[in-house]
């Protein structure tokens, strides 16, 4: 977060702060004094996404493959110039920065309702000053540098200190972001991403010591400064009659300054005449009307102490005030070597989320473009919510009585006011039963057969020796085949650390399981590894939303299947006519599912690629765009598949093999073609702020009888070509228009 202000003030009124610098002769430089060490640039990555996502398009749910080329474009300047960088991304949201982060993504939600309003008015995307990020950019941001060979860290605490602290002990050559957080912390220079000139290295350095000079202050003051001002630990709630205390002493009042400038002044002036010592830190602490807690200002200050610093604020006994939050013995997650290699993955970017449940429970997602006016898509969560309780089952060990620990979901949706967690029931899944050969002793007196454990217990290890004795008549053959059923969810060191066959057959089919897929394996695992994710996602959407018709599905399918052949600049040249709104809608829905299914294959041990699962291998915002309309509008399967007759036949297999899982559960996709007459969604939806699914162990789409808050606009034709089995591969038209 910062402190709010002091980047503009800089700017405005302390030129001298701000140096432009050139990178390269600072490497250079850096060279030259540390031979045995390259030049480190240590990036904040959470506060660079909006200047590295240039793509023209950015509405209609992300132009993947042109950001991937971005990125690698960005990382090769740095390393023609050999500079190393590592990046560093937000894992957690802490306790206290929770009441900022629910107050940004309610403003978020006024952004996106704004721009909607845009889109159905105009049909096309607005300017750059509307920008909003694309749906789970950052998430998917840190898997694209990790896939380009980048070391990427997530955090497991804030990642302003983590940055910080890195920057301090690998002595790199500064800090790129734009945080005024690092003007406050002692650490390596901090540079602006803002003001990089990629093409000539260039950039903007913020100078602590001009500050400090500008100011009248001294570095030790930086700290007690922010503190003062308000940050992530002092509320500014708090400060209003400090503040008018200090203006009213000021000698900058009588100024042209705005107001926010004036405090800034004047609280410097003010601590400029205070000594630094902890006999005056405890002074102010008496006087300033910090409530009930006056242990504010102290913490407020050790959190801007790093790893081995000390201050003259704080007693020198203190030397490192962060202590990490996530500890061990307070887990949900009781075993010490599932949580250490969950940690593990957690920080080198392997997994998604899957630490943030085993450690404390919560989890949490910001907004996505979802239009709160179009009342027959749910939003996101609670789509992709059944799903999630089946992943917190695979990850989360039942309790005495079998009870599971329920999950903080902070999840944005319409309805959701974000007062307090949702507290979630995890739902086991229907995995598959497996069947264990297991072959009788040789010796007839032997009261045992000896089966393969494919589940062992926390103390062994899996191998075929680990075995279960299971007593037979004494008067069986020497050869007898006995067909064991093992059911149930397998516990995490099954799926995470065992090998073998049988084990990835079960990761595979607990995967499945938590989209409800678990009997359709083999035919999901005959296709291609990124098209078997995608149409997993596509199943499951499908089956879910009932408002998602047979030319929604048309062109998802034409989607993926043209993608493959399709370079960024091809993609980048693809040009819009119109954006529809629904589309824009459907696109962040997708997009939200894949980050779902990495949840999924995080928990179940890798049963796919985690870069299989990424929005660049199966989704383009304006293909999709492009292929939704044209699916609408009744175009030709030539048309659609772009006059690729390789693409005919897995084009039908693909939307059979789906029609048929959803007839399997009484889900009958029906054409509903929308035309030219875009989605104006005017009306509003019907407040349903919780949604609960109910345990129960066979699949039940939930939207049928239980989302009535979300009204069907408009209810399905009674003449609308339902899709059963799907046409003959040479039938020109993929669908009929209603009766």
């Amino acid at each position: 977060m910062g402190v709010r202000g002091l980047q503009g003030f800089v700017a405005r009124v302390c030129p001298d702060v701000c140096k432009t610098v050139d990178l390269r002769e600072m490497a250079e430089k850096h060279r030259v004094d540390h031979p045995d060490f390259p030049p480190v640039i240590v990036v904040d990555a959470m506060s660079c996404v909006r200047y590295w996502y240039t793509p023209e398009f950015w509405v209609c749910g992300g132009q993947w493959r042109e950001y991937l080329a971005i990125l690698e474009d960005f990382i090769n300047v740095f390393m023609a110039a050999g500079i190393k960088l590592v990046f560093y991304f937000d894992g957690v949201v802490e306790d206290k920065k929770r009441e900022e982060w629910i107050k940004r993504r309610w403003n978020n939600t006024k952004e996106i309702a704004r721009l909607f309003q845009f889109i159905k008015t105009h049909r096309k995307q607005p300017g750059r000053e509307m920008f909003v990020l694309p749906s789970a950019l950052p998430t998917f941001t840190r898997y694209a540098l990790k896939s380009l060979g980048q070391e990427t860290v997530c955090t497991l605490q804030e990642a302003d200190f983590e940055v910080a602290a890195y920057g301090l002990q690998h002595n790199c050559i500064g800090i790129l972001g734009q945080d005024s957080d690092y003007l406050i912390y002692n650490t390596c220079p901090y540079f602006s991403i803002e003001n990089l000139r990629l093409d000539r290295l260039v950039t903007v350095m913020y100078s602590r010591e001009e500050l400090c000079h500008a100011l009248g202050i001294s570095l030790t003051h930086l700290p007690l400064f922010a503190c003062l001002l308000g940050n992530d630990v002092v509320p500014e709630s708090l400060l209003e009659g400090f503040w008018h205390k200090c203006l009213v002493t000021s000698p900058h009042k009588n100024t042209s300054y705005n107001r926010r400038t004036k405090i800034l002044l004047a609280v410097a002036n003010y601590i400029s005449k205070i000594p630094c010592s902890c006999s005056s830190l405890k002074h102010l602490e008496d006087t300033l009307p910090l409530g009930s807690d006056k242990t504010l200002l102290y913490r407020g200050l050790k959190s801007y102490l790093l790893p081995g610093q000390q201050s003259p604020w704080i007693p020198p006994s203190v030397t490192n005030c962060q202590v990490l939050p996530l500890q061990q013995q307070s887990a949900i997650c009781q075993d010490k070597e599932i949580f250490q290699l969950a940690k593990e993955q957690h920080i080198q970017s392997e997994n998604y989320s899957v630490f943030n449940v085993l450690s404390n429970g919560v989890i949490e997602c910001s907004n996505s473009l979802e239009d709160d006016c179009d009342t027959e898509i749910p939003g996101q969560s609670l789509i992709f919510r059944p799903a999630r309780q089946h992943i917190y089952s695979v990850l989360l060990e039942p309790g005495k009585g079998g009870a599971y620990p329920l999950v903080k979901e902070w999840f944005v949706y319409f309805g959701n006011p974000l007062k307090q967690p949702e507290l979630i029931q995890p739902v086991q899944p229907s995995v598959p039963v497996f069947h264990a050969v297991a072959y009788g002793v040789q010796n007839t007196r032997s009261p045992f057969f000896f089966v393969p454990k494919l589940e062992p217990t926390a103390e062994e290890t899996y191998q075929h020796s680990v075995l279960w004795r299971i007593p037979v008549c004494q008067q069986v053959a020497s050869m007898i085949s006995l067909f064991i059923k093992i059911g149930g969810t397998p516990n995490l060191k099954t799926l995470w650390l065992a090998k073998g066959p049988d084990v990835e057959k079960q990761r595979y089919s607990t995967f499945l399981a938590c989209f409800h897929l678990q009997d359709e394996m083999e035919e999901i695992q005959a296709l291609e590894a990124p098209v078997a994710g995608f149409c997993c996602l596509l199943t499951y959407l499908m089956m879910q939303v009932s408002s998602l018709s047979l030319e929604d599905l048309n062109a998802f399918v034409a989607l993926v299947l043209c993608l493959k052949g399709k370079s960024a600049a091809q993609l980048a040249g693809l040009q819009l006519a119109e954006v529809d709104s629904r589309a824009v809608h459907l696109g962040a829905v997708l997009v939200r599912g894949l980050t779902t299914l990495l949840m999924a294959n995080s928990a179940c041990g890798h049963p796919f690629r985690m870069d299989d699962l990424m929005p660049w291998a199966v989704f383009d915002g304006k293909l999709f765009q492009e292929k939704y309309q044209q699916s609408h509008r009744g175009c030709s399967m030539e048309e659609l598949l772009e006059g690729n007759e390789s693409l005919y036949t897995p084009f039908q297999n693909l939307k059979s093999f789906i029609c048929k899982v959803c007839m399997a559960k009484k889900r009958m996709i029906q054409s509903r073609p929308r035309g030219n007459g875009f989605n104006t969604g005017r009306e509003q939806r019907d407040f349903n702020p919780r949604f609960q699914q109910p345990r129960r162990s066979h699949f039940v789409s939930p939207y049928h009888n239980q989302m009535r808050g979300f009204v069907q606009r408009n209810p399905q034709p009674q003449g609308g070509r339902p899709c059963g089995g799907l046409g003959h591969p040479d039938r020109r038209r993929f669908h009929l228009p209603p009766r």
